[in-house]
């Protein structure tokens, strides 16, 4: 009797064992992606708080993070480097890209990521005189979830002018739409509504709104090359930490499209 209820119990436990093999093998990896404009870190009670902000981006446990709106090293911000103190308050690597200098520093994109970044590059942006010069931080992310590495691209567009936001968009399809080394996903602030002239560009040159229905200007771009698959998401609208919500999407990675 002992020995038939040990072989049970070994029988129940190589079972489990099995199912728990076959569910996380069978599983296809998921990416967790957020844009962010923090307003360089001021909120709207006039307070510059990186704790708070830290906490969104925390709890929200993103994957990678696209960032808007970041001083580095202003008087603006008491010369603080707010990409790096974002990076070791959330425990993520960072990259920042500049898209003007600013205040005796530098203004522009930030890009965290909880997995390794292996290279970054900022790509500036066409505009006119008199309009803020504006860039597309593009990252190489190095994945150990079992997702391929991928090129993160963070991006703030013109606010002042539609003309030159369809020139950004063009310029960002010929930089990303088609590059076939590595999936490119694109977030950001693109300060273009649904269905604009910029928004309906970047869809012709491949790209799917993985935010639509709840994107307003704040988005994440995936490309229809690309294996991914919308699984969530979720808008994160804090009122006190940024003038801007915190846009996340969950991705899935098709291994079988």
């Amino acid at each position: 009797m002992q020995l038939l209820r040990l072989y049970k119990g070994l029988l129940l436990g190589f079972f489990c064992v099995y199912c728990s093999v076959i569910s996380t093998f069978g599983e296809e990896p998921r990416l967790r992606v957020l844009t962010y404009n923090i307003h360089h870190a001021e909120g709207m009670d006039g307070r510059i708080d990186y704790e708070r902000l830290a906490t969104i981006i925390s709890r929200l446990e993103p994957d990678v993070v696209a960032l808007q709106e970041v001083d580095r090293s202003t008087t603006r911000s008491d010369g603080v480097d707010q990409l790096q103190r974002l990076a070791s308050l959330t425990g993520m690597n960072g990259e920042f890209g500049r898209a003007m200098y600013y205040a005796n520093g530098e203004y522009g994109e930030g890009i965290l990521s909880r997995f390794p970044i292996v290279w970054a590059k900022a790509h500036p942006l066409p505009f006119r005189p008199g309009e803020e010069p504006r860039a597309a931080l593009a990252a190489l992310v190095k994945p150990d979830n079992g997702l391929p590495s991928l090129v993160l691209v963070g991006t703030h567009l013109c606010h002042q002018s539609e003309t030159t936001r369809v020139d950004q968009v063009r310029h960002l399809n010929a930089l990303f739409a088609e590059d076939l080394q590595y999936p490119v996903i694109l977030a950001g602030d693109l300060n273009a509504r649904p269905n604009s002239d910029p928004i309906n560009i970047l869809k012709v040159g491949g790209w799917v709104d993985a935010t639509a229905p709840k994107s307003v200007i704040d988005y994440v771009l995936i490309r229809s090359l690309d294996h991914w698959e919308v699984v969530d998401t979720e808008v994160v609208d804090d009122k006190v930490a940024s003038d801007h919500p915190a846009v996340l999407v969950e991705l899935r990675w098709r291994s079988d499209p």
